[in-house]
C-alpha cells in the first residue's frame, strides 16, 4: 500500500474511533489548532504503524459506539486522556 493511501486509511481509522468513543475532534482541533493540529498527526502517524489495523476495521464496523478504545490501540492512552477529561 502507498504512504498517501496508509495515511489516508490511518486518518479514516483514528477519526472512526474518536466518534465511536464520542469524542469530537473537529472541536477539539478547532480551540488550539496549532497544539492539537500535531497532536492528531502523532496519532495517525502512530495508527499508521499499527499491525492490526483490519481488526480496528471491522471493530469500528460492527459498532457504532465505544466506552474505550481497545487495548491494542496504538492511542488508546490519547483517547483515555481526552475521555478523562
Amino acid at each position: 500500500m502507498g504512504l498517501i493511501k496508509k495515511l489516508e486509511k490511518s486518518s479514516d481509522l483514528v477519526n472512526g474511533m474518536a466518534d465511536r468513543l464520542g469524542i469530537d475532534m473537529v472541536d477539539i482541533i478547532a480551540r488550539d489548532p496549532e497544539q492539537e493540529g500535531p497532536k492528531l498527526m502523532r496519532a495517525i502517524m502512530r495508527c499508521s504503524r499499527c499491525e492490526d489495523q483490519g481488526g480496528c476495521t471491522r471493530l469500528q464496523a460492527e459498532h457504532d459506539h465505544l466506552d474505550a478504545a481497545p487495548d491494542y490501540c496504538r492511542n488508546k492512552e490519547d483517547f483515555d486522556r481526552v475521555l478523562k477529561g
